[in-house]
């Protein structure tokens, strides 16, 4: 989802502190590979050395809009309806604030009507593109991993997965931003082919059909993707994967300076900015 923040050369816009939760394996997932292909130490910072940062107002907005989304699909397929999804809304932001302290900055009693007001205009521009009471989902939220040959592990979040009358498979992931400009859709594309040679592997079968919702202006992005296109693009994934395996072995993760930086949550730590990374994690 985008992140409206302005962000000034050298300053940080938000702390950084290493998570508190166990450390998982490393493994690919579409949300770090864009990382590494914008900038290899972003990749560092959030894969290596797990640095988090406070959430943004937009990141909790779609943080909550998919949990109301969720609950709407545990609903019978008639009970789907928008009175449905707005009477879900406040207990969804409740769980949301009780699982993640970060999010109590940004939502308090003062400012949490217009934060479900503008989770509600997200809601109500899904029921604009979609009609969930003709969806039947296998699952919504699904953990995805799979291991490709070559020990290439994958790991990836499935917002919802459908099953057609025909037994088809088909992925939906919701965005609660505005659609890209088509010269911008190559990250979007980029995490669908990722979902889908996932499911691939684990599946052995492609997906009919993969599509982007996005809740900010009402767009939907659709892509569809042969096995030819996939094992093509599992070709890129081995080789990105090969590259961050010569990387982790010495640390040397260097930074990409672009347009993304204004939006970077770890200036302060980036050599581009005069910062200084922390000691490289070799464990």
């Amino acid at each position: 989802m985008s992140d409206p923040r302005p962000s000034l050369p050298g300053v940080t816009t938000a702390a950084t502190t290493p998570p508190t939760d166990g450390v998982r394996p490393l493994a690919l997932s579409p949300s770090r590979a864009a990382d590494f292909t914008r900038c290899p130490l972003l990749y560092r910072f959030r894969a290596v050395d797990r640095l988090t940062a406070p959430p943004t107002r937009a990141q909790a907005r779609g943080t909550v809009v998919h949990a109301t989304l969720e609950a709407l699909f545990a609903l019978d397929a008639p009970d789907r309806t928008r009175t449905a999804a707005e009477a879900l809304l406040p207990a969804a932001l409740t769980r949301a604030l009780d699982a993640d302290p970060g999010l109590r900055r940004l939502v308090d009693t003062t400012t949490r009507p217009a934060f479900l007001a503008e989770a509600a205009a997200a809601l109500g521009t899904y029921f604009t593109v979609e009609d969930p009471t003709a969806v039947t989902a296998e699952g919504c939220e699904l953990r995805v991993e799979t291991v490709l040959d070559g020990d290439i592990p994958l790991r990836g979040i499935i917002d919802r997965l459908d099953i057609d009358a025909t037994g088809a498979v088909h992925v939906v992931d919701y965005k609660t931003g505005r659609a890209p400009a088509p010269h911008l859709e190559r990250t979007a594309l980029f995490q669908l082919k990722f979902y889908a040679l996932m499911l691939l592997q684990q599946r052995g079968i492609a997906p009919a059909s993969l599509r982007l919702l996005y809740l900010g202006d009402g767009q939907v992005l659709h892509y569809r993707a042969d096995p030819d296109q996939l094992r093509r693009f599992e070709r890129v994934v081995r080789a990105l994967w090969t590259t961050i395996r010569h990387l982790r072995a010495d640390g040397d993760f260097r930074p990409n300076p672009g347009p993304g930086c204004r939006w970077c949550d770890h200036q302060g730590l980036c050599p581009a900015f005069g910062g200084t990374p922390p000691p490289y994690p070799r464990r």
